[in-house]
C-alpha cells in the first residue's frame, strides 16, 4: 500500500503507451494544477514546456527552504512535480496554457493547465481551492448558484479542447472537480465529443434543481467521481453520479487531502461505504443548506467571510500565523453580527468538529 508519491516511483518507468492511463494518474494530474507556475511564461504559452525543463525553471524561482516552509494543505504538490519530472511516464509531458487568476472583488479564484501525455491525449486540470480566502469564499458561494470560476472553466475548456485534434480528459480535485464537471456539461456537443473522460476528485456538487431540464446523460457516462470514506467536501450539495469510495490514512475532514488516499499497484484501495460519522455530517449539512433559501445562504456566507476578512489576511495560513491577533480581530467582528448569524456560524463550526 502507498500514496500517489509511491505510485510515481513504482509506475514511473512505463510511459502511457505501455501502461494505459488510470484513475491514479488522474489524481496526480489533478493535483499538478496546485503547483504555482507563475513566472514561467513557457507554461502559459501554446507551445508549452517539457516537465523536466519546467522543474529546472521552477527551482530557479523557488528555493527548497521556501517549499518546505509552506504549511498549506497543497504543500506537497511541488514535491510531487519534482518526482514526476524524474520519470519516463511523466517527465516528457508538455505543460502548456497555464492560467492563474484571482479577482478579489468578484470572489473569483481560477487556475487551470493543460498537460499533454505521451499517448497523444491531453489532461485539462482545473485547480481546486487554494489557500486564499477568496478561493474559500467562492467555494461557499457554490451553494447559491453559478460562480465566476465555473464560467471561466467553460471558456477555458472550449478554447483549449476546441483547438485540438486530439482527445482530452478533464479533471480536478476539490473545487477543481466541480469545475471539471460544470465545464464538461456546459461546453457544447462539439467539445463534448472530444472528451474521453471526466474526473471529479472529492469535489462539491451543485445546488438543488441545477440539473433540471439539462441533458447530461452523455457526459455522465464519461464521469468518474472519487471520494474518501470520510468525505465532507465531496458530499456537499447535489450529485448525479455514484462515487468510487477509497481508503485514506487521514481521519475526518482531513481525508480531503488527496495525498492521503491509499493505493495498491495501479488502483485505489476501495471501501464499500462512507463512515458513520461522514454519513451523519452529510445529513446535517444537507439539512442546514436545504433549510435556507438562496438569499439566506448568500447573507450567511457574507457574514462568515466578513469575520475572516477582519483579520486583514489574504490566506488561511496568514490567519493561522496571526495567532492571538487574528483571533482577537475575528472575535471583534463576530461580536457585531446579528444573533441569528452567530447561531448559524456556531452550527457550522460544531458540525465540522463532528468529522474531525
Amino acid at each position: 500500500m502507498g500514496n500517489i508519491m509511491d505510485y510515481i516511483e513504482w509506475r514511473g518507468d512505463l510511459p502511457f503507451t505501455q501502461s494505459e492511463f488510470n484513475d491514479v494518474d488522474n489524481l496526480i494530474l489533478a493535483c499538478f494544477s496546485y503547483v504555482n507556475l507563475d513566472g514561467i511564461p513557457e507554461a502559459a504559452s501554446q507551445n508549452g514546456i517539457e516537465l523536466k525543463a519546467l522543474t529546472e525553471k521552477f527551482l530557479q524561482l523557488h528555493t527548497e527552504k521556501e517549499l518546505k516552509e509552506d504549511k498549506s494543505f497543497i504543500r506537497f504538490a511541488p514535491f510531487m512535480m519534482l518526482e514526476m519530472a524524474k520519470t519516463e511516464r511523466f517527465g516528457q509531458c508538455v505543460i502548456r496554457n497555464y492560467v492563474n487568476e484571482i479577482v478579489a472583488e468578484e470572489a473569483q479564484q481560477f487556475s487551470a493547465v493543460e498537460i499533454c501525455l505521451s499517448d497523444g491525449t491531453s489532461y485539462i486540470s482545473f485547480r481546486g481551492t487554494d489557500d486564499t480566502i477568496v478561493g474559500w469564499k467562492e467555494d461557499f458561494n457554490l451553494s447559491t448558484g453559478v460562480v465566476p470560476a465555473q464560467e471561466r472553466a467553460v471558456e477555458y475548456l472550449r478554447r483549449i479542447a476546441g483547438s485540438l485534434q486530439e482527445m482530452v480528459r478533464v479533471g480536478g480535485h476539490s473545487k477543481g472537480g466541480n469545475l471539471a464537471m460544470y465545464a464538461a456539461m456546459q461546453c457544447g456537443e462539439e467539445v463534448q465529443d472530444k472528451i474521453l473522460s471526466v474526473y471529479d476528485n472529492d469535489g462539491p456538487g451543485f445546488p438543488e434543481g441545477f440539473f433540471h431540464g439539462k441533458d447530461i446523460e452523455k457526459i455522465l457516462k464519461k464521469v468518474t467521481r472519487i471520494i474518501p470514506e470520510a468525505s465532507v467536501i465531496g458530499m456537499l450539495l447535489t450529485h448525479q453520479k455514484e462515487p468510487v469510495i477509497v481508503d485514506s490514512t487521514q481521519k475526518g475532514i482531513m481525508q480531503h487531502d488527496a495525498f492521503s488516499w491509499e493505493i495498491m499497484g495501479p488502483s485505489f484501495i476501495r471501501k464499500e461505504k462512507l463512515t458513520r460519522k461522514a454519513e451523519t455530517m452529510d445529513q446535517q449539512l444537507h439539512k442546514w443548506i436545504d433549510g435556507m433559501n438562496e438569499e439566506q445562504r448568500a447573507n450567511l456566507i457574507t457574514e462568515l467571510f466578513s469575520v475572516l476578512e477582519a483579520t486583514g489576511a489574504e490566506t488561511i495560513q496568514q490567519i493561522l500565523d496571526g495567532g492571538v491577533k487574528s483571533l482577537a480581530a475575528m472575535a471583534r467582528r463576530l461580536d457585531k453580527l446579528e444573533p441569528e448569524s452567530k447561531k448559524e456560524l456556531g452550527r457550522i463550526a460544531g458540525g465540522t468538529a463532528i468529522c474531525t
